[in-house]
């Protein structure tokens, strides 16, 4: 689960509050659904890149629930080598890393958030399109793209859902994935997004399976975990009537 913990701190409520709250969250929805969760800590690139140096120590004492950092908020005007020592740091710390970028900003934010703040997944990224070697590099280290396709028409970065690149991304051998993006803002939890955007683009059977594959291969997961949660795809895809079968599904 992605969280903006300076957002929390702006409004005067402590980052104590926030993470004892999330992780007492997280515990009933282990206890009550069988459901695990962990967080990855964003920092808001908007703001000053010695606001979130600061707040990275802090993080650190949240570790049982802090697996990653990462980079989001408005992109434009705001490139993630700003952000490069605090990126750093993390990594030092054995945090995953991810970043925003490629949505609103242009594919060379997509090369600075690989190259400069050495990140292992893209979020959103749908601006790789525009240039062929960046599709080339992000096929041939099989990076992981979030994307998310409401929020994407939401936020003006494509006119409508049949203009998503979506599609043509995982044609092109790249490893998108289909999530949900601040659904209270943007009217739509991971299965809106997947029906909205199989019915908009015509998506295949074998397109959701790759998306469904692609979404375990891109996780935090234990290899073991992973190789566990792609069997369980295969088997449900095989089954007559399955959810690989059917518009929509």
């Amino acid at each position: 689960m992605f969280v903006d913990p300076q957002a929390h701190i702006a409004r005067g409520v402590p980052l104590e509050v926030v993470m004892e709250g999330l992780g007492e969250a997280f515990r009933t929805a282990q206890e009550r659904h069988g459901l695990s969760a962990r967080m990855i800590a964003c920092f808001l690139r908007d703001r000053d890149p010695a606001e979130a140096e600061d707040l990275l120590p802090r993080l650190l004492a949240y570790r049982e629930l802090v697996v990653g950092v990462g980079l989001d908020s408005a992109e434009v005007g705001f490139p993630p080598e700003r952000f490069e020592r605090v990126f750093r740091r993390a990594a030092a710390e054995g945090l995953h890393r991810v970043a925003h970028a490629g949505e609103e900003g242009p594919p060379e934010y997509v090369w600075a958030a690989l190259d400069r703040l050495g990140v292992e997944r893209i979020d959103h990224g749908i601006r790789s399109p525009e240039d062929p070697s960046l599709v080339a590099r992000l096929r041939e280290e099989q990076v992981p793209l979030t994307v998310c396709p409401l929020s994407n028409v939401a936020l003006r970065c494509v006119p409508d859902l049949s203009a998503h690149p979506l599609r043509r991304m995982l044609e092109a051998g790249l490893v998108a994935t289909v999530n949900s993006d601040d659904p209270a803002y943007f009217g739509g939890y991971v299965h809106d997004n997947l029906s909205a955007v199989t019915r908009a683009l015509g998506l295949t059977a074998e397109h959701r399976r790759r998306l469904a594959e692609n979404s375990f291969r891109a996780s935090f997961l234990t290899e073991a975990d992973k190789a566990r949660h792609l069997a369980d795809v295969a088997a449900a895809c095989a089954r007559p009537g399955g959810p690989g079968v059917g518009p929509g599904a």
